[in-house]
């Protein structure tokens, strides 16, 4: 029995070494598998992953081009903008400055227009106060004709026979007061 015990530890001894050793055929069947696993997956799976690994690589690569082109474009615009603002600011200005001149030209016309107007209510005016003074006048010399061929006739004690010799007293009478000094004038009431 020892000898089979002997044998047995021997043989376990052998296989106590394979274990850290695997058998000669597994590890050829282990290394053929793992070839056939490597060329498949460089046959098959390799090229599938370069292929999606460009597309994604030329995608973002693309999506950067065009954000970068879609920047520029914008400052571009962005410039036009600028510059076409600055041209409104400036012909806004322009206009203002327009409107502001042709306001003090209109309000300078209109100052014009309304002393022009002044000028000729006021010459109007004069020309009817003359024309009124006048009348005035006349109707007074023939009030005071009146008056003093009345009382002419009532000094003399009878009447005077020709109405041309009324007349030509009258005239006389009148051209007498016109010729007379005259007495300060009365200062100008408010309708003068």
């Amino acid at each position: 029995m020892l000898h089979t015990l002997i044998l047995a530890a021997e043989e376990g001894a052998e296989h106590e070494d394979s274990v850290l050793v695997p058998p000669l055929a597994e590890l050829i069947v282990g290394l053929l598998a793992f070839g056939l696993l490597v060329g498949f997956f460089f046959w098959k799976v390799y090229p599938q992953v370069r292929k999606t690994y460009a597309e994604r690589t030329e995608r973002i690569e693309g999506g950067l081009k065009r954000a970068e082109t879609a920047q520029a474009e914008a400052q571009v615009l962005l410039e036009q903008y600028r510059s076409q603002l600055a041209e409104a600011r400036t012909e806004a200005a322009r206009i203002r400055e327009d409107a502001q001149a042709q306001g003090r030209q209109i309000v300078e016309e209109l100052r014009a227009q309304a002393q022009q107007e002044v000028a000729e209510i006021r010459e109007r005016a004069d020309a009817t106060l003359v024309a009124e003074r006048a009348q005035v006048v006349a109707s007074v010399r023939r009030e005071i004709g009146e008056i003093a061929l009345e009382l002419a006739t009532r000094i003399v004690g009878h009447e005077l026979e020709s109405d041309t010799r009324q007349r030509q007293l009258v005239d006389d009478f009148i051209a007498g007061l016109d010729e007379a000094p005259r007495p300060a004038a009365a200062p100008a009431g408010p309708g003068a």
